[in-house]
């Protein structure tokens, strides 16, 4: 067996468990002195201490890493709703593990050609593997971006029953969240707890509207700083708000309901209409070409 195969196969069985325990373990990329002033007290002074090789290789990836690029991570994870299976550290660890990985088995690809094709081919794949922890949470971001869009009318309509009922608005809003599920709720609650802990309203709801994409939401939050500041009936902006969403998401389906044709027609131009062409056209084809040669 020639040697480049044996090198590709125990790189390869090398990269795979290290890369699965990088994925697979959460408990070793916690922070120990938070987790440690958060339990003092509870748990024992006797407990076995946690292994820190975890720890270091988080810190050395993040070491290793631009600040853009750790920045772009955060705002990522922050539209993705911050997942407790993927913390910081965790996707530094597997973006830096997967690149390594790559440019490994791209190395050993490459050093069976003598030109340009390969190596720039294994070039292409390290850094498509770099940026595969990115594509993962660009997806489940815009996915929860779009769940609250879609749940925004309905709970404004919660919220202005609510307030018209008699509650506050803070009262409202939590009622929504509390009784509420997905991501919108979670944002909810995350702005309650923000209240509660001693932020400004202004700046809570500031953050949530930082925290989103949805304009429909930023609208909403501008609209509620603007009456707090001068003193405008939230009730009366709340019925605004929600009949002008209602009319958007109605909007919104007749616009992808008058998409559909333009869709279709890739579909049916290049998938549907040569099958029918040739189930019809073809018999008599084949007659036309029998009866030139005799």
């Amino acid at each position: 067996m020639p040697l480049t195969i044996v090198l590709a196969v125990a790189a390869t069985a090398l990269a795979l468990p290290v890369l699965g325990w990088s994925l697979l373990s959460p408990r070793l990329y916690r922070d120990r002195a938070a987790q440690r002033n958060l339990s003092r007290g509870i748990l024992e002074a006797t407990a076995a201490p946690e292994p820190e090789h975890g720890q270091r290789f988080a810190d050395l990836a993040r070491r290793f890493t631009p600040a853009r690029f750790v920045a772009r991570l955060d705002r990522l994870l922050v539209r993705a709703g911050r997942p407790a299976g993927w913390p910081m550290k965790k996707v530094l660890s597997a973006k830096v593990l997967l690149a390594v990985t790559a440019a490994a088995l791209g190395s050993l690809f490459a050093a069976g050609s003598s030109g340009a094709g390969r190596p720039l081919l294994a070039l292409f794949v390290t850094a498509i593997c770099y940026f595969v922890p990115d594509l993962l949470l660009y997806s489940k971001g815009t996915e929860r971006q779009e769940a609250i869009a879609r749940a925004l009318p309905d709970t404004l309509d919660q919220m202005t029953i609510a307030v018209e009922a008699g509650l506050g608005f803070e009262a409202a809003m939590a009622r929504a969240a509390y009784n509420g599920k997905g991501p919108l709720a979670e944002e909810l609650v995350r702005t309650l707890q923000d209240m509660q802990v001693g932020r400004s309203r202004r700046q809570s709801y500031t953050d949530l509207a930082a925290r989103t994409t949805v304009t429909d939401l930023r609208r909403f939050v501008r609209s509620i700083v603007q009456a707090d500041m001068y003193g405008i009936s939230i009730s009366g902006v709340l019925r605004t708000q929600a009949a002008e969403m209602r009319l958007k998401r109605s909007q919104r389906a007749e616009e992808k309901a008058m998409q559909i044709p333009v869709k279709v027609l890739f579909p049916l131009m290049f998938c549907i209409l040569p099958v029918l062409f040739i189930v019809m056209l073809g018999p008599a084809a084949l007659g036309v070409i029998d009866t030139f040669n005799k």
